[in-house]
């Protein structure tokens, strides 16, 4: 059994399209999956009920009255009957690739977190999960979101205690979710090879859009709580990749040479996209 966990936005407009399909994907997962909507945001009890999921109606929140993700965790950990949990942004479609990955890095007993690299889709209408609905999804131009861009996290129960209270949605905490999981000697899974979770796109009206998001007294305060850049990890620092051959150990993982690449990369391109003509 896996329990799904989130903390959605409220359920209005094409962001409420969104959620509702993302959940009813996650429900579909496996017949004993098990979701938590955590809050009590505008339609979250009647999507709980129309998806026959849970609906966690309290939640501590910020001194910006922002959800904190590590009240989510205490909560889902206690809630949950089984030993494997996921936390995955509420706007992320999982297809059938999803729990046979999962099954095989829990059959190996070991304190784990598996992550992966979402891909941005555009779906504008409700999904029906009528017959051949998956292979529709998978047909849809797509792209990778980049090596950061980690929506989803399963982890065996036990692995995040003593948590910073992170607010939800104002970065960095996906990435210290994994550099905690490195630091506690888990096995830290990329499974991106064999997983593929499509990113439904969206605006960010509830923050004044991203960019604001990334630059907000709570961001930088999120960071803060991370501990500084260098607990800033992507799936490049996982320890180990899925492949469908088996696991294959990240070699690069100790030096995070990949992960240091990539961040020189982004800072020239974008150094030079600044320089004045």
């Amino acid at each position: 059994m896996i329990t799904f966990f989130t903390i959605p936005k409220p359920f209005e407009g094409q962001i409420g399209v969104i959620q509702r399909n993302a959940i009813s994907s996650w429900t579909r997962t496996h017949p004993d999956a098990r979701v938590l909507l955590f809050g009590d945001e505008t339609g979250t009890a009647e999507a709980a009920a129309a998806a026959g999921s849970e609906h966690m109606l309290e939640i501590e929140r910020s001194a910006w009255g922002t959800p904190l993700l590590s009240d989510a965790f205490a909560q889902a950990e206690r809630h949950a009957r089984g030993e494997l949990l996921c936390f995955v942004n509420a706007d992320i479609l999982l297809l059938d690739d999803f729990a046979p990955a999962v099954a095989r890095i829990a059959a190996l007993g070991r304190p784990f977190l598996a992550v992966g690299e979402s891909w941005d889709t555009e779906l504008r209408e409700p999904l029906a999960f009528d017959e051949g609905w998956q292979e529709r999804l998978q047909a849809l131009p797509s792209r990778r979101r980049g090596a950061d861009a980690i929506d989803y996290f399963v982890f065996r129960r036990g692995l995040y205690t003593g948590m910073p209270p992170f607010a939800i949605g104002r970065t960095a905490f996906d990435n210290w979710l994994i550099w905690h999981a490195r630091s506690r000697r888990a096995l830290v899974v990329d499974a991106t090879p064999v997983v593929k979770t499509l990113h439904q796109r969206h605006e960010y009206d509830h923050g004044g859009g991203l960019a604001a998001i990334r630059v907000s007294p709570e961001a930088q305060r999120n960071r803060e709580l991370a501990g500084g850049n260098e607990r800033l990890y992507s799936r490049f620092d996982a320890t180990h990749r899925l492949t469908r051959s088996g696991l294959v150990r990240n070699l690069g993982a100790p030096l995070r040479w990949k992960e240091r690449s990539r961040r020189a990369a982004y800072k020239l391109r974008h150094g030079l996209l600044r320089r004045p003509l």
